[in-house]
């Protein structure tokens, strides 16, 4: 997500993650949830976010559905 917040592209989106790093992504714009995984389809591209690797499953689940939409 840093690679995000310093390409400055994240205004208007949603997303989640580590819990450390919630107030950088918040200062650039987005919207944080705590949630296993999140998938963001505003702004004309698709963000898919989790917080650790225990939400893998739910992570894995979501980029094999954006695959194969």
């Amino acid at each position: 997500p840093w690679v995000l917040v310093n390409a400055d592209v994240l205004q208007g989106k949603t997303m989640t993650s580590c819990r450390y790093i919630r107030v950088d992504l918040e200062h650039a714009g987005a919207t944080w949830l705590d949630e296993e995984c999140h998938v963001d389809d505003a702004n004309g591209w698709r963000l898919i976010t989790s917080r650790r690797p225990a939400d893998l499953e739910a992570f894995s689940a979501a980029m094999i559905a954006a695959l194969e939409g």
